[in-house]
């Protein structure tokens, strides 16, 4: 039976979610590495695998989760991610944008960072942060075994947690993604946006911080062509102070702003910090809302699927979007296939990596399907499941048999 380590938060939904469906399948207990051992140099992927060397007669799989839910993990992310931190080279080889992050602190600042729930900390430097991190465990893993068999890759991990290098590989690929209105180096501020709005007579777009999860960060901004009149609904919120810089965060609901002063301040606050801007394609409809779909891809197969109902342009679940199954929404058998055959192709761009949920539209007018997110941790999805299985369960299996990862 195959050993695993776990890199992520113990407790959590995730590691609790992946522990139980290995109990059930009776496989013995991942062992887990936290994120916060790991950042306070308290444990290290050396020191525990030393742990399983008695047993191993194979290498373990490797599982990177997300590190989100953990304010302790953010904030040492951060302090990674800082000028002063100490790193080679080598650890910044992912990190492919802003190579001078938004308004950066040092790692000394970072660590004194005061939990406030729902502001959004430096998300740029967070991210160069845990590039930094991913590289080092890649290092790490590849000195310990000849082929460390990773379940995603951590060069693969940083490739889809950024919006921007997504589209360029999926692109590249052949893929049908929403167009891009230009180079994010070429959108540094709202007045260069709008500029190329108008340049490219496009009206109405989605504008995402590039290494955001979970509509945080998230914009759908259209301006009126004729009067110029803007509207954004995001989940962004923003509290302006006269002694102090203003406070960004995530309100976990969606806000619709018609003031521009207020809008131009956020669309700058994103692009500082590295955003992907991309034409809004409008969404297939069930009834009187819209959706998407949620596709899980495990070893080169769709398996578990969920649509995302919603009567707003952001459909993700947390902010009140329905959760229906495939059949619920009457989706033919065609559009199914076409969906699952968009998502397989998907993952395989990326090819170290086995396991993602892509988030795929059907355009309301020809149905044609567009790729819009590449998640590396999109498989916490509950009261789903695919021959019998959940998701953890089914990667558990797949796992299990020979030549899937």
């Amino acid at each position: 039976m195959k050993s695993m380590i776990v890199i992520g938060n113990s407790g959590n939904r995730r590691t609790t979610g992946l522990q139980a469906a290995r109990a059930r399948l009776g496989l013995p207990p991942a062992l887990v590495l936290n994120y916060i051992d790991l950042l306070q140099r308290k444990a290290s992927l050396s020191s525990i695998a030393q742990s399983l060397r008695q047993t191993m007669d194979e290498p373990p799989l490797l599982r990177l989760d997300a590190p989100g839910e953990h304010f302790e993990v953010e904030r040492e992310l951060i302090a990674l991610g800082a000028p002063d931190a100490a790193s080679s080279p080598d650890d910044d080889r992912w990190h492919r944008y802003n190579k001078s992050v938004a308004s950066p602190i040092s790692g000394k600042m970072a660590r004194g960072l005061k939990e406030i729930k729902g502001k959004l900390y430096h998300p740029s430097q967070w991210f160069r942060g845990y590039c930094r991190l991913l590289s080092r465990l890649d290092r790490e893993a590849g000195q310990l075994w000849d082929t460390p068999q990773w379940v995603n890759a951590p060069e693969d991990i940083t490739a889809m947690f950024d919006k921007r290098h997504t589209y360029q590989l999926l692109s590249s690929a052949g893929l049908p993604v929403p167009r891009r209105l230009a180079a994010p180096e070429a959108i540094p501020d709202y007045e260069t946006l709008r500029d190329r709005m108008a340049d490219e007579r496009i009206h109405r777009l989605f504008i995402k911080l590039a290494a955001g999860s979970g509509a945080c960060g998230v914009i759908a901004y259209q301006v009126n062509p004729v009067t110029g009149a803007e509207w954004a609904i995001t989940t962004i919120g923003v509290e302006n102070y006269q002694a102090r810089p203003p406070l960004f965060y995530n309100v976990k609901k969606l806000m619709t702003y018609k003031e521009r002063r207020i809008i131009r301040q956020i669309i700058n606050w994103l692009l500082g910090h590295g955003a992907h801007v991309e034409q809004w394609i409008p969404k297939a409809s069930y009834r009187d809302r819209t959706f998407d779909i949620r596709q899980l891809v495990v070893a080169g197969k769709a398996c578990h699927s969920i649509a995302r109902v919603s009567r707003t342009p952001i459909t993700n679940l947390h902010l009140d979007s329905d959760r229906m199954g495939l059949e619920e929404i009457d989706l033919p058998d065609d559009l199914q296939t076409a969906v699952r055959q968009c998502a397989e192709q998907t993952l395989a761009v990326f090819p170290q990596s086995t396991v993602a949920g892509i988030d795929v539209l059907l355009n309301s007018g020809s149905l044609r399907p567009y790729v819009l997110d590449v998640n590396p941790f999109g498989d916490l999805l509950y009261h789903c499941h695919y021959e019998g299985h959940d998701p953890y369960a089914w990667e558990m299996r797949m796992a299990s048999l020979p030549s899937t990862i």
